[in-house]
């Protein structure tokens, strides 16, 4: 039986949660046997999915020009049509479109994923976010974002495939984790080995909630709750540096120069998350899943993370009830108030107190936000819309500890 080929297409190929589910597909699809193609521009991530047994072929994927993108949906659907392709898998609106165009003309069925919110000003807006939703099967990455999807779009439940984004158990393990790795960090951020840490890992922007950590860190600190603590800010400026630079004023403003400290990007986020005694999540604007509660879990680290979008769904509060541990506090967005009395009640827990929320945190992750569910759940998708077996081709081949299939022939654009 001939190979499925399965096309996705995203614009870049850097970080972020839709390009790290593409590696993670391609992965997956290659192990099943499937040829694992990808349509971008490039990035950091093309060796990495070349490794993993993809093929990425260079193709202008990010353009929003009307004309370019229907230039790129008539070249979509010959590639289609001469490679064999069986199925396109869209992460991203503007290529979305040419993918859209280009499966209806050839036939082939639409995969689509609702990665983000997408901000919605306007009928014109809402019109170019709906391609997201008209994929004949449409993955959303929460039940959050699944009843965005509805109530914006329209979309039917029986279309809708509810995958949460998957975290790498392999990766963020505690065990995996060597004492030489936390011992790096600190020393790069300047923390002494007595010190606790609070950890926010995220990009340095404004909805991040940066600026209501430092307020909660001077409320801790006028209340002598913060000593022994250092509070980090891990993450990039993406070339927001006078937004960086007000951050610093509001520190200084706050005496917390010693406190609080912004250190630019951590390329070792396992460690960090085992590093840090308390996890923030602060952001002020939905997330549409939350990549960082649930990795900061995965290592069994505590989170305090604003109520807002998915949160709910991937950090459980003693305030739920019955049933499973809590793993961690959600306070309501944009209050500092709150904010600090949660990290307070975090930095405040015994070391067996912390040490049972951290393991009922990892066992829900593993249950619930594991890469090898989202994967499976995804080939799931794949094999209804084609009647194919990759689910249990991946299952099989994982199980039995295949490394990469033998490489397929090369396909060219």
């Amino acid at each position: 039986m001939r190979a499925a080929t399965i096309l996705q297409i995203i614009p870049q190929l850097d970080t972020g949660g839709a390009e790290m589910a593409t590696l993670e597909m391609a992965g997956a699809l290659s192990l099943a046997g499937a040829r694992a193609v990808v349509f971008s521009e490039g990035g950091r991530l093309v060796a990495e999915i070349e490794g993993a047994g993809g093929q990425v072929l260079t193709f202008p994927a990010g353009t929003k020009n009307p004309a370019r993108m229907l230039a790129n949906a008539a070249r979509l659907a010959r590639f289609i049509r001469e490679r064999g392709v069986d199925l396109v898998h869209a992460r991203s609106r503007a290529p979305a479109w040419s993918a859209l165009l280009a499966a209806r003309r050839t036939g082939v069925p639409l995969v689509t994923t609702y990665h983000g919110i997408y901000g919605s000003r306007g009928p014109l807006k809402t019109l170019y976010n709906s391609v997201m939703a008209r994929g004949d099967l449409v993955i959303a990455n929460s039940l959050y974002t699944a009843d965005l999807i509805r109530k914006r779009h329209g979309t039917p439940a029986e279309r809708l495939r509810v995958i949460h984004r998957g975290a790498d158990l392999a990766k963020f393990d505690p065990a995996a984790v060597a004492p030489e790795r936390v011992r790096a960090l600190r020393d790069a951020w300047g923390v002494a080995a007595h010190e606790r840490v609070v950890l926010q890992a995220a990009r340095l922007t404004d909805w991040k909630g940066q600026r209501y950590v430092i307020e909660a860190a001077a409320r801790l600190a006028a209340s002598g709750r913060l000593d022994g603590v250092t509070v980090v800010l891990a993450g990039d400026a993406q070339g927001r540096e006078g937004y960086a630079a007000a951050l610093e004023r509001l520190i200084r403003s706050h005496g917390l120069g010693d406190r609080v400290r912004l250190v630019g990007h951590c390329d070792d986020i396992p460690a960090a998350f085992l590093t840090a005694h308390v996890a923030v999540v602060a952001s002020t604007e939905p997330e549409a899943f939350g990549r960082a509660a649930v990795e900061a879990q995965a290592m069994g680290c505590p989170v305090v993370a604003a109520e807002l979008g998915a949160v709910p769904e991937t950090v459980r509060t003693a305030a739920d009830g019955p049933g499973e541990a809590p793993t961690g506090w959600r306070v309501p967005p944009a209050d500092a108030d709150a904010l600090a009395e949660a990290v307070a009640e975090g930095l405040g827990l015994s070391d067996e107190a912390r040490r049972a929320m951290g393991d009922a945190a990892r066992q829900r992750v593993a249950s619930r936000f594991s890469i090898e569910r989202m994967r499976e759940r995804t080939l799931a998708v794949y094999d209804e819309l084609l009647r194919s077996a990759l689910t249990g081709a991946y299952r099989d081949a994982r199980d039995l500890g295949a490394v990469q299939p033998a490489e397929p022939s090369p396909l060219d654009l």
